[in-house]
């Protein structure tokens, strides 16, 4: 065990992982988030931009102080907004930012020595350390190469082992895979889930991308104007989102509104037929690739259908993605649909169709 690791399982004590309550007031702006998180828990922070994800990985970090609440790692008091604070230095704490943030004049292997040098670990030790954990992530044939030699993923994998190699108690990940185009992101986001399985304390990513979430976290928390919104494992948000920002996330329509028995009225001018009974405040969701178009009434068995206006189309995946809203009360809708059934209804911005689902393709769950 090196001195890194003794030094922060003594300063811990017995508790292990991450209770924090994070309070910044910037003006108009204020975060208040609850975060707590187990030894080998990997946490995704997910929310739209400005939602405070940023600020609290800053604030996790150190380079943001807390104007309320506190932060305890592994049962050591690192901040309280009125006492103590431990600087960003002296925090058991790794960082990844997306842009990898190397020194452009080391090599692989300097640069991941970097951290356990300025801890005071000898020089060879730390070139020992540093060997080890480029071996282990696949490049010990790249040791002695500088960052403009290096692939996005070769560079990811670099920056990775260089948080690891101060053993960190909390490891903090700002958008790891959003340099890499898409062909690299699907193999490195696979390297990353492995190495984060066997981290051992705790993981905290902020990501916008929800596939990175649902991939390498083990919970997702979401935040939106500075507060939770909602939490739970990937498998759960996706099934009962309950912000439209979340619905998108996942990909699903989402509508809220009052049931009664197997019915839920979303507006005056719209009430879905569900195979759920439920009474009271709930939600419904369904998946575009539910909802059929046709211009004219439907007269299938279908027992939701309602009028609306394409408000835009564009390509998804090998679908084209429709945007409408309801003509009754604005409700917005996506539908998606093949390019084949695109061209025979001659769909466009503008024009007026009728939306159409099944009872069995929706899911309501209270609100």
């Amino acid at each position: 065990m090196s001195a890194l690791r003794k030094s922060a399982e003594s300063a811990a004590g017995t508790d292990t992982g991450l209770d924090a309550h994070l309070v910044v007031d910037r003006g108009t702006f204020r975060l208040d988030l609850r975060l707590e998180a187990a030894a080998g828990e990997v946490v995704a922070l997910l929310g739209p931009n400005g939602a405070g994800k940023s600020t609290a990985l800053r604030a996790l970090a150190g380079l943001t102080a807390l104007t309320g609440g506190s932060l305890r790692l592994d049962g050591t008091v690192l901040e309280e907004a009125a006492g103590r604070r431990v600087p960003p230095e002296g925090r058991p704490v790794g960082v990844i930012f997306q842009d990898y943030l190397l020194f452009p004049h080391l090599t692989a292997l300097e640069n991941v020595a970097f951290g356990p040098r300025c801890h005071g670990v000898p020089k060879r030790e730390a070139r020992a350390l540093a060997a080890d954990l480029l071996d282990r992530m696949g490049l010990a044939d790249h040791a002695g190469v500088k960052p403009r030699r290096l692939s996005g993923g070769q560079a990811q994998r670099v920056a990775l082992a260089r948080a690891l190699a101060t053993e960190p108690r909390l490891l903090l990940l700002d958008e790891p895979l959003a340099a890499l185009d898409a062909r690299a992101r699907l193999d490195v986001r696979a390297e990353l889930r492995r190495h984060l399985a066997a981290f051992e304390a705790v993981a905290v990513l902020v990501t916008h991308d929800p596939l990175d979430a649902m991939v390498l976290a083990d919970r997702l928390v979401v935040i939106e104007h500075g507060e939770v919104v909602q939490q739970g494992t990937p498998a759960e948000i996706a099934r009962r989102p309950r912000t439209d920002y979340i619905a998108r996330l996942v990909g699903l329509n989402l509508y809220q509104g009052e049931a009664s028995a197997h019915t839920v009225q979303v507006s005056p001018g719209l009430t879905l037929t569900t195979t759920e009974s439920l009474t009271g405040p709930a939600f419904v969701a369904f998946p575009p690739s539910a909802v059929t178009l046709s211009t004219t009434r439907p007269t299938t068995s279908a027992r939701n259908a309602w009028p609306a206006r394409i408000t835009g189309m564009e390509s998804h995946g090998d679908q084209i993605r429709v945007a409408l809203t309801s003509t009754a009360d604005g409700l917005p809708l996506a539908a998606d649909l093949t390019t084949v059934s695109v061209a025979e209804l001659a769909l466009e911005p503008g024009a007026e169709v009728w939306a159409e689902l099944k009872a069995t393709q929706t899911h309501a769950y209270p609100a």
